[in-house]
């Protein structure tokens, strides 16, 4: 059910486009993301100059086959919360079937090699606030509880590098921010955290235990853990 509707959404996206505003909509489900790409389509044709304009769907969950290689034709972010797929996958089988699942439903690698740039976050308070939940959701393809044992439609789990990365640096791409945030590099704001272990190399088992043990913000310690 459209909550805002679609001529809004399209009177909006000019708008943006035409005072160097980003827009970001949020869409679940295939007509959804079909009316808000169509809106942006012809946001764009009317502003074609416009190309940097980094235009997001929020969640960009439940796509028709036709409209996932959209997304990087368009130049449209897909801001999804891989952590829904651990809480929903669950009972979405039931609302949607397999085919609808397996065609556009959570599907992170189709996004990524269709050229889309996918970023990540958590979706709070809706879901956990810790992002390792949905780091773990984005590689494993499970619940939160580990189940089931093979991951669910596990060809489209990123890898452990496409899942950090976007909650880095295309994360930060996702708000004109990759130049400060993203990475540590020289001249960027020194914002990151230190966890527990290596979510590059620990056991996929281990990965939910991972702890904060120091988050630095402007490369000031705010918070170190005690043991």
């Amino acid at each position: 059910m459209a909550t805002t509707p679609m001529a809004t959404v399209g009177e909006v996206a000019k708008l943006g486009l035409k005072y160097g505003f980003q827009v970001c909509t949020h869409a679940i489900g295939d007509r959804a993301n079909t009316e808000v790409l169509d809106q942006y389509e012809m946001a764009f044709q009317e502003y074609p100059d416009r190309e940097d304009h980094r235009f997001r769907i929020e969640h960009a969950q439940h796509l028709t086959a036709e409209d996932i290689p959209r997304f990087g034709q368009l130049g449209v972010i897909a801001s999804i919360q891989a952590v829904h797929m651990s809480s929903d996958r669950p009972w979405a089988i039931y609302r949607l079937g397999l085919k609808r699942i397996e065609e556009g439903a959570y599907v992170w690698q189709k996004l990524l090699q269709s050229g889309a740039k996918v970023i990540n976050g958590t979706d709070a308070p809706v879901e956990p606030i810790n992002p390792i939940a949905s780091f773990y959701a984005s590689v494993t393809r499970k619940t939160l509880q580990g189940t089931p044992e093979e991951g669910y439609e596990k060809d489209q789990s990123m890898s452990r590098a496409e899942a950090l990365r976007s909650y880095t640096l295309d994360a930060a791409y996702g708000g004109f921010e990759e130049e400060s945030k993203g990475s540590i590099e020289v001249g960027k704001l020194a914002d990151f955290t230190v966890y527990s272990q290596d979510l590059m190399a620990v056991e996929e088992s281990q990965i939910m235990d991972t702890k904060v043990d120091m988050t630095i913000v402007g490369g000031e310690v705010v918070f170190a853990r005690e043991e």
